[in-house]
């Protein structure tokens, strides 16, 4: 007897969850191949959604480890290999490389960390053949490993073509500080409303205020789980980031354009400050993020999705924000996936965009308007070399000077010009900064 349909789609079987060594391998993978960021390749897995929360959290331990120490963590297997493998052999360094990183950065047991790597690596058809090294290249670095780890020139760290422009410009010495400065994971920084008693609240959560005014907490966490979260008090914002905003000091119903403004944070310490401010951005979906935060943090602000190089306000403004899209290599602490999806291409190809809008920016202003430029990237080239080509072809414009009282704690971030540069190394002892260059404008009444 034939049965009727009964019209009801046929459910898809749940995916196997996944291990969190798996999870972490197939994202380390995708960020190797395609340059996808960490959380992406996580959560892009069919199986990562499936697995429990200390599960997950155990594969972006693995995988933050291994993108934060690849290059050190490259020398400790290597050492122990009678010869490198090939570098179309992307499975089995990959293996080895978050294999050494639970056995020398999370000191996972070491039997744990072995048996499970190669029974991964045995079910792969990529590294069947290769089961036997693995086993015995971890069952070294289970043994010596960490000896030579904790050797290694934090330098390792970063892409060849990082270290060597950092070191150049930097120095040598600076470059290892701040190699060193995004090693391990950073801190949770929270920026609050003015009438909020942040020091209450850093007492509440276990963290500290710093001289800026950040709240700053050890380890990230849930960020949605900490008090305040739902009634808006607050939001995430690295301490360098909430500098800008600080040196524009916005006043009460100033008009203000946050340039670039996904996901939102400047324009939320703007809109917290009483200015009437509109977060101008061309992508329509970033500007989502920045309308959910407004709306958590019961703040206003209009939303323009547009082109910034051209768009124009309907009248001049007493003052602009410009973040500008840059190579990022600022943000290493947070994003340390960054170092190896950049090159110095990147870094050309930004420059005459950062350009077009800093022009456009400036063309937005009242006479006696302020513009704050800044860009979170350690590169002069998106910095202080486009300060000086702007002034050159804008002689009008002229240097608004960061003075040491405005930016307690960090006087030595203040340059010759009265420009800002923070580097990751700064405040190591509590935590560090990103790196952002900050410069400070104003058209002549």
């Amino acid at each position: 007897m034939n049965r009727k349909p009964s019209g009801k789609p046929a459910s898809r079987p749940r995916p196997r969850p996944l291990s969190a060594r798996e999870a972490a391998l197939t994202a380390y993978l995708a960020l190797d191949a395609e340059g996808t960021a960490p959380d992406s390749a996580l959560s892009a897995q069919a199986g990562f959604k499936a697995m429990e929360p200390r599960d997950r959290a155990f594969a972006r331990a693995i995988l933050s480890a291994a993108i934060r120490r690849r290059g050190t963590l490259e020398t400790v297997y290597n050492t122990f290999l009678d010869k490198p493998l090939r570098p179309r052999e992307v499975f089995g360094r990959s293996v080895l490389t978050l294999a050494s990183a639970e056995l020398t950065v999370l000191m996972t047991p070491p039997h744990a960390v072995v048996d499970g790597w190669v029974r991964i690596t045995g079910a792969s058809p990529d590294g069947r053949k290769l089961k036997g090294l693995v086993n015995a290249v971890l069952r070294r670095v289970s043994e010596r490993g960490t000896e030579v780890f904790q050797g290694a020139d934090p330098l390792l760290d970063l892409p060849e073509w990082l270290r060597e422009r950092w070191s150049a410009i930097y120095g040598e010495e600076t470059t290892r500080a701040m190699a060193l400065a995004r090693a391990g994971a950073p801190p949770l920084d929270l920026s609050c409303k003015p009438e909020f008693d942040a020091h209450a609240f850093a007492e509440e959560i276990g963290g500290t205020v710093l001289p800026t005014g950040t709240v700053r907490k050890d380890g990230i966490g849930d960020v949605t789980a900490l008090p305040g979260f739902e009634s808006g008090h607050w939001w995430a914002q690295d301490a360098a980031a909430a500098l800008p905003v600080r040196l524009l000091a916005p006043k009460p119903d100033e008009h203000i354009a946050d340039i670039c403004a996904a996901p939102g944070g400047k324009t939320l310490q703007l809109a917290a400050a009483g200015a009437r401010v509109t977060a101008v951005d061309r992508s329509q979906a970033r500007l989502k993020r920045v309308s959910q935060n407004l709306s958590r943090t019961g703040l206003k602000a209009g939303i323009a999705a547009a082109d910034a190089t051209r768009w124009q306000p309907e009248a001049p403004l007493d003052a602009v924000l410009l973040d500008a899209p840059c190579s990022a290599t600022g943000t290493l602490r947070r994003r340390p996936d960054v170092a190896w999806n950049k090159s110095e291409a990147d870094i050309a190809a930004l420059a005459e965009l950062q350009s077009a809008l800093l022009d456009n920016a400036y063309a937005m202003l009242k006479p006696g308007g302020r513009l704050i430029y800044c860009t979170c990237s350690l590169e002069p080239e998106e910095g202080e070399a486009q300060v000086e080509a702007f002034l050159k072809r804008t002689p009008e414009a002229r240097r608004l000077p960061v003075i040491a009282d405005e930016l307690p704690g960090l006087e030595d971030a203040i340059d010759h010009n009265g420009d800002v540069r923070t580097r990751p190394d700064m405040w190591s002892p509590a935590g560090g900064l990103d790196g952002f260059f900050i410069a400070r404008l104003v058209k002549p009444r």
